[in-house]
């Protein structure tokens, strides 16, 4: 079966995909609380008595996304790529891991190693879409325009993206504590979207103690434990802990009338031969704080949940691979989390988190981008943001420190589309 066309229903069969309902993917119900009309102003059909609000503005109340589950295209990996020990780009898999089941009570010792064998990234160098867009330029065969030569549009997506900034979208509607800042920049007909810190997220991040630096580590050597580096090997957790090293999946997927091209790093794959293909044979792989309690596992289910839902549903990876620690950082346990029960699990917690409505917030903070970034130039951002509480709200920028479409991407593109046009001698 071709994977472009595979479509499953999300309620009907407890997959993570939304049966297709239209030939052009578009959810039959209009989107009417960002709708402009010619006073630019847009107003919600849920909420009655609400004041008419800017076009500037996107509403992150809950209830205004209660609607039914957007289409959804089954991911279908597009690509990969591979960063080593030094955070250097390589177009392959070389940094593909392989899962091995552990124990179901490990004793795992998530602290050793991390006072001397753990090279930690450099968290305040900003990559932004760099290596996204290194695969692109060596890619561009794979996703170049199905439509017309006279096209102006450089790749056949609408947007570029990070797995990462998708959770962000998903997560907004029930985010509490951390606001965050979007980059975006149509060029050439597609919108990159580009993470930009926050002033309250640079201060944590330097002002983290060093109990919380060394729990984050927990995570990494969590990975070290029930990963080899292939089909015949065991994991080695003697070995150095160096968190530059990544394997990131491409895939492409479609949300409603959006076409999105977008990468995330992944833990590990399925070292089974007859696993189905990537991303379905893909695990992600998490620690969190054992549960001893009820309040414990209602908080697990509304918060952590939430956002390894979000994290996985997204680049299509079936399961999550969960180790349970203590306070003193050893597992006692480990549980499989299937992304397409998850929904099932939560839905006896009150007022708890609902699968359409981040999904539907994301769908129309896409299409209320799409309406705001009009201008197509590498030089011109138009930043969005948002806090807890908050609407979504922009500005534009030109020739500004938000701009981060490096000059070799612009160049390249530039380059490859204008010989499309060249006179053949």
């Amino acid at each position: 079966m071709d994977p472009h066309r595979s479509s499953i229903s999300y309620h009907s069969r407890q997959s993570s995909y939304k049966r297709e309902r239209d030939d052009n993917g578009r959810n039959p119900r209009e989107n009417k609380h960002f709708r402009t009309n010619t006073q630019h102003q847009y107003r919600s059909e849920s909420a009655l008595g609400q004041n008419p609000l800017s076009c500037r503005t996107l509403s992150t109340r809950r209830e205004l996304y209660e609607r039914d589950f957007p289409v959804y295209k089954q991911p279908v990996e597009v690509g990969c790529f591979s960063l080593d020990s030094e955070r250097r780009f390589f177009n392959d898999s070389r940094q593909m891991r392989y899962y091995v089941e552990p124990d179901r009570n490990p004793n795992f010792n998530l602290r050793d190693g991390y006072r001397d064998r753990f090279i930690k990234r450099d968290d305040s160098v900003k990559e932004r879409l760099d290596h996204i867009l290194r695969w692109i330029v060596a890619n561009k065969s794979k996703i170049n325009p199905t439509v017309a030569a006279a096209s102006p549009r450089a790749l056949d997506v609408d947007f570029v993206t990070w797995r990462g900034h998708l959770t962000k979208l998903l997560t907004t509607p029930y985010e509490t504590r951390e606001g965050w800042l979007l980059a975006v920049t149509r060029f050439r007909g597609t919108l990159y979207i580009s993470e930009v810190e926050t002033e309250a997220a640079r201060r944590e991040r330097e002002n983290r103690t060093e109990r919380h630096e060394e729990m984050m580590y927990w995570g990494y050597k969590f990975e070290q434990y029930t990963c080899a580096d292939n089909t015949h090997s065991l994991p080695d957790p003697g070995g150095v802990v160096n968190t530059n090293e990544a394997f990131c999946t491409v895939v492409q997927t479609r949300l409603a009338d959006h076409r999105l091209l977008f990468s995330g790093e992944v833990d590990c794959r399925d070292k089974d031969p007859k696993a189905p293909a990537a991303p379905a044979c893909y695990v992600e792989l998490k620690t969190s704080a054992e549960i001893c309690t009820p309040k414990q596992r209602s908080n697990f289910h509304r918060f952590k949940l939430l956002k390894w839902w979000a994290q996985s549903f997204l680049p299509g990876v079936p399961r999550v691979v969960a180790g349970f620690r203590d306070q003193e950082g050893v597992v006692v346990s480990v549980e499989t989390f299937h992304i397409s029960k998850i929904s099932h699990l939560i839905k006896n917690e009150y007022n708890c988190w609902k699968p359409t409505v981040c999904m539907n917030f994301c769908c129309d903070f896409l299409s209320f981008v799409k309406r705001v970034v009009t201008e197509d130039s590498h030089r011109v951002v138009y930043l969005f943001s948002w806090d807890p509480y908050k609407d979504v709200t922009y500005s534009a920028h030109r020739d500004s420190q938000y701009c981060f479409l490096p000059h070799w991407y612009v160049e390249e593109m530039t380059r490859s589309e204008d010989s499309q046009y060249e006179p053949k001698a």
